[in-house]
Parts: structure tokens; sequence; C-alpha cells
């Protein structure tokens, strides 16, 4: 995912159930602990399409399995044929296309190549197309992104900059058409500014001050970076929820895009929380993925968009990271697989790290009042769907009401108390099982 800086999210749209890639674009730029610190500001989200689809693939398989940028991992573990290859960000491409943009400008001939450094620590030669110029005062120059193996929504984008001439001394970098604009607080990027992270502005600003410097321009420069079809693949994003509007965001805090990154995908979950925080949500709702969250909304439709968040398996880390943003009150919709575990104790709900305890399923049954045959059947029961179904069948609803209970108090003592924590349990067509809210 191209790790975003905090706009992680941006790429990360909750598309249907499959969409992570703009929750996607941005996780994958997000990477890192700088990824993260960046997220807060803005599209974690976008680069980290791949995972989230792949998520949301397994929440709407319903057992128990890791969701998120983890359920992405396990795909990548079953081709341990050959290792992925990585991809470079949407930043990295600005900064080239606008290097190659600036020395057209400047000399009249348009690179093939160019070559940059990035924060990752070496430097990369990106290939250019579309070289021209308006004049003597404008030329143009783009790169198409490469994503590598990561499933990024902007993967073969053109990303395009215009670098104009201008009387004052200094670089102005600006957002043109299919770049969004931000038009809410808690991302990196002040309100009305075009969605181009600090990260790649910094490596914009490098690129071209470069070319001025080599070539001893007396006269300052206008940089416009586009993207073409950057409103359409918005619209496979999370940028609408973020209110980064008309387009995608350019992301990237060390200029290389990690294939389905756990890091860019939490990133994105900080940068989502961050957004709902700023614009004054004290309640916010944490999903494992689109199914659940398609039935959170219809349930809690006064809230606005922005404050439901598809944490994926990374219950502990959403949890903290709400409370560190002064949120009142946090509400889990989700499904009985994932959800039981968080009423066993886990934080973290991937399959690898915290399987479905069936022993402590069945006592809870025969807390519930489930007789010893049915507690039999759940002690031997091979997923927890199937659990869903018997007590379902059994009518047996404090079951499920004792697992939201368990759960909240496992949430509220891992964060030390402080606020108020609801669980909702429902089933794969949104029918609510069990509901619970516990006062920390």
């Amino acid at each position: 995912m191209e790790q975003q800086d905090s706009q992680s999210v941006q790429d990360y749209k909750h598309s249907g159930d499959l969409q992570p890639e703009h929750k996607g674009q941005a996780a994958s730029e997000l990477q890192g602990s700088q990824a993260a610190a960046e997220l807060q500001g803005s599209q974690a989200a976008a680069e980290l399409q791949g995972s989230q689809a792949a998520a949301e693939l397994r929440e709407s398989q319903a057992v128990a399995e890791p969701q998120g940028s983890q359920a992405a991992a396990e795909l990548r573990e079953s081709r341990t044929a050959a290792p992925l290859r990585r991809g470079y960000t949407t930043g990295a491409c600005a900064a080239a296309a606008a290097k190659g943009a600036a020395l057209l400008l400047v000399t009249g001939e348009a690179p093939p190549s160019v070559e940059i450094d990035l924060p990752a620590g070496f430097r990369h030669t990106f290939k250019l197309t579309g070289g021209q110029r308006s004049g003597r005062e404008t030329a143009v120059c783009a790169t198409v992104k490469d994503a590598g193996d990561d499933p990024d929504a902007t993967h073969q984008a053109r990303i395009e900059a215009a670098v104009s001439w201008r009387d004052s001394p200094g670089v102005e970098i600006d957002g043109g058409k299919g770049v969004g604009r931000v038009t809410k607080p808690g991302l990196p990027v002040a309100v009305g500014e075009a969605a181009i992270n600090p990260v790649p502005r910094r490596m914009i600003l490098e690129a071209v001050s470069e070319v001025l410097e080599e070539h001893g321009a007396a006269r300052g420069v206008r940089v416009v970076i586009s993207v073409p079809e950057g409103e359409a693949i918005a619209l496979k994003t999370l940028n609408p929820r973020l209110g980064i509007l008309g387009g995608i965001s350019i992301l990237g805090t060390r200029g290389v895009v990690t294939p389905f990154s756990t890091e860019a995908y939490k990133a994105s979950v900080v940068q989502a929380i961050s957004v709902a925080a700023a614009m004054g949500n004290k309640q916010i709702i944490l999903t494992t993925g689109g199914s659940s969250e398609k039935y959170a909304m219809a349930m809690f439709a006064e809230l606005p968009e922005e404050a439901f968040i598809q944490m994926g398996e990374y219950v502990g880390f959403s949890l903290e990271h709400a409370k560190a943003f002064g949120v009142r009150k946090i509400t889990l919709v989700g499904m009985a697989g994932k959800f039981s575990k968080v009423a066993q104790g886990a934080m973290l709900i991937h399959s690898k790290n915290a399987p479905v305890d069936f022993s402590f399923l069945a006592k809870i049954a025969a807390e519930s009042g489930a007789d010893n045959e049915l507690v039999g059947e759940i002690a031997a029961a091979n997923t927890a769907s199937q659990v869903t179904d018997l007590m379902t069948a059994a009518g047996n609803g404090v079951f499920f009401e004792q697992l939201c209970l368990h759960a909240c108090r496992h949430c509220l003592k891992h964060m030390n108390g402080g606020m108020t924590v609801e669980m909702v349990l429902v089933t794969m067509k949104g029918r609510v099982l069990g509901r619970a809210e516990i006062r920390g």
C-alpha cells in the first residue's frame, strides 16, 4: 500500500465490501511510524485498499478470519514462491514529474527519465512521458504510477506536473485537476489547500529547487500537480468521507509502496479517528469491514459518515487512539465470529493471534441457560458461525448479550476506563443478535 502520511485514509475507501486501497492509497504511503505520525493528518487510506478488500472479503465469509491488511498478509504468505514487488508513491511520482517539467522549462529539452532522492534512503529513476512546452513560460511532464504488487487504487494513474515561471523567487506548489481539496480539519494539510501531504511537498520542492539551482535560474516557479483520472479514482477511496473532495491525495512518507502493509492500514485507522475527532464527534463506530459498517450506518443513521471507521482486526489499537483523541463513546459493530474473541479478552483478533475458544463459548452458553446437550455441541463446534447458528436456533438471546458484556469489560480494562463502550453483534444479514453498553 502506498504508505500515506496521514492521508492514508484517502485511498482507503470503504467501497462496498472490498475496497481498501485508498483507505488504500494512504495506507501504503503511511508505512512505518513516521507514516503513522503524518497519518494524523490526511489520507492514510488510499493505498490501503487492497488489504481492506481482503479483509472485507473475509468478513463476508463469516468465519472469524483476519481482516484488513493482515488478511492480505496471509494472502502474501500463500505466495511464498516469489517476493512481492514494491512500488512508488504518488508523492514520489509527483516529485519526478515536477523535476522533469522543470528541466524542460529551463533547458527546452524533455528528459526521458529523471532520478530523485527518496525518503527511504535511496535514489530511483522514473520514466517520463508527455513532455511538452507552452511557449517559454510553462512546461508539462508526467509519469505513470507503478504500485508494484500492492492492490492500490492509484496503480497506473498518470501523475502530471505543470511548472511555470513566476516573478517572485521560490517554489509554489498547488494541486490541479484530479487532486483533492481538504474541507475538514484533522488532516496534515490545512483546510482549503490541495491534498498534497507534507513529505510529498518537500520532495517536490527539493526536486525542483535542485534543477533551478543547477541551472542558475533567477526566477521562481509555480508547480501544479494533476491526476487526470483522479476524481474517478477518489470515488474508490475514503477521501470523500475525510472531506478531501475533487480527487485523490498525493501521499507518501518514504516514497515507496510496500505491498499489503500492516502499518499502512493502522495509519489509516489513526487518520480516520483524527478526522472524526476534529469534526467534533464524541462517539465513533468501529467495525471490522464493509459489511458490518453498512449495517452500522443503518443502525446509527444520525451520525455523520466520518464517525464510522473500519478498524479491521486492530481492536485494542483503535480503542487506544480513540481515547487519545478524546472520543467519549465507542460502539463496536460486528459479527460473533470476530467479536467473540474480544469477549475472550483478545485485542488483536486475527485468527493467528486469537483463535476462537470454544470452551469459553460453551461456558458462556451454560451460564446463559443452555442445556448440557447444547453446551456439548458448542464445545465441539468447528466455527464461531456454527455456534451462532446453534444459539440462534435455541432462541437464546442471553448468550449474545453476555458476549457483548464480556467484550465491553475487556475493552474498558484495556483502556483503563474513561469512556463508554458499546457492542452490537449482528448476523451476516444485519440482524441484531445482542447488544450491551458499559460506562467506564
